[in-house]
């Protein structure tokens, strides 16, 4: 079969026959000389750029998007220090200001709480084989596909302002939770009386600010709500199980960007947070000491949580989704999935995946194998066509 023809474009090669369209090919025999050649005026002549004034002193050349900072201006000076692990995205904040302004803390727990956190579902399939080494048999853990999506864009009505569904509360007084202890604990039962109102944020900083413990720190926690992870990963195993696939598979729900914790400036916090002296203690065993006297003397106030709903209760008892529900996003990306799983992908899918699973060709290795000789192309689908039908993935017994 021939390729299909080129798009038809006005004006370009191959296009619609225009009676406007200009060839840009010059035919012998078609110049054309004129000797009165005009003589061009200093008003003809296209201004400068440096006689074009903008309109605005600072006009952007690009739309202001929504790229909100998360810190504080007020310690942004310099004295703070400013961390964050990159597997998981927990950022550490040091800052002697926040440690006696109980206001400065506030203002800094809310900006930080604007962050969203980033859910993932994660799909991993293992099967083992025997293997021998030096004589002796062993089991060994074999991984087929990793594949990892993220749930971050449907925590927002509208991405591009940031507009979404958050809210910043306090813990409640029934809650099991680090109150400025080393150990998680309930309110007193005088405050656990249902007339009594749990303390504010600002009511938690004051008291954060007001303690006189060495060591500790303040904890926000953010927190992804209303996603049912059960009817989810009952549908993604059921995909999966669909290719035949007869190995394990493991669907969890990571969260990164899920903690900030803010410790306050004493040397102890700054040495726990420097990269070669953790190094040091974890190669000379010093961990064994040091660890349970930072676990001991560091009082935690774990006590404010940013919710980012990802679907809410209204009063008649139905749910109400900030952008799209479970079934949405699996109809969405269940091609894409599927053919990562059979592709034998290890990676997060992005949106190149997602158009290729719309617009491609449904065959697995297909971006590996474009251009690739026809009878490749047919072995392996052939191979891949077997699997699908006798099961692949089997684990060794």
């Amino acid at each position: 079969m021939g390729k299909p023809g080129a798009p038809l474009i006005p004006g370009i090669a191959g296009g619609s026959s225009d009676t406007d369209a200009v060839s840009l090919h010059t035919q012998p025999g078609d110049r054309m000389f004129d000797d009165d050649v005009p003589e061009l005026q200093s008003d003809d002549l296209p201004p400068l750029y440096s006689d074009i004034e903008p309109e605005g002193a600072n006009a952007p050349l690009l739309p202001n998007l929504y790229a909100p900072s998360y810190v504080s201006d007020a310690i942004n000076d310099g004295r703070g220090w400013f961390t964050t692990e990159p597997n998981t995205g927990l950022q550490y904040i040091i800052h002697p200001s926040l440690d006696t302004d109980p206001k400065l803390l506030e203002h800094q727990i809310r900006r930080s709480a604007t962050k969203p956190p980033r859910p993932y579902v994660r799909i991993e399939g293992t099967h083992t084989k025997h293997v021998r080494e030096n004589g002796k048999d062993k089991q060994q853990s074999v991984t087929d596909f990793d594949v990892s999506l993220e749930l971050t864009p449907y925590l927002f009505s509208d991405a591009v302002r940031g507009l979404s569904w958050k809210a910043l509360r306090s813990v409640d007084n029934n809650a099991k939770t680090r109150r400025g202890t080393i150990f998680r604990k309930r309110a007193p039962l005088k405050e656990r009386d249902p007339e009594a109102s749990k303390p504010t944020l600002a009511e938690w900083c004051h008291r954060y600010c007001a303690s006189h413990s060495p060591i500790k720190s303040f904890v926000l926690e953010r927190e992804v709500t209303g996603f049912d992870q059960g009817a989810m990963k009952r549908r993604l195993e059921a995909l999966v199980r669909g290719t035949n696939y007869r190995g394990t598979v493991n669907i969890t729900f990571p969260v990164k960007d899920a903690h900030v914790i803010i410790y306050n400036d004493c040397k102890a916090n700054r040495w726990r947070l420097t990269a070669w002296i953790t190094w040091m203690c974890y190669l000379t065993f010093m961990w064994l000491f040091t660890w349970p006297v930072l676990f001991f003397t560091t009082k935690r106030f774990e006590v404010a949580v940013a919710e980012w709903p990802f679907s809410v209760m209204d009063l008649e008892n139905s749910k109400s989704y900030v952008s799209m529900s479970e079934d949405h996003i699996y109809n969405l990306w269940g091609r894409a999935i599927c053919r990562a799983v059979l592709d034998r992908r290890q990676g997060a899918l992005n949106q190149e995946d997602l158009i290729a699973s719309q617009t491609a060709p449904a065959e697995p290795f297909g971006n590996l194998l474009e251009g690739a000789p026809r009878f490749l192309r047919n072995g392996i689908n052939a191979i891949q066509a077997v699997n699908r039908q006798l099961g692949w993935g089997e684990s060794d017994y």
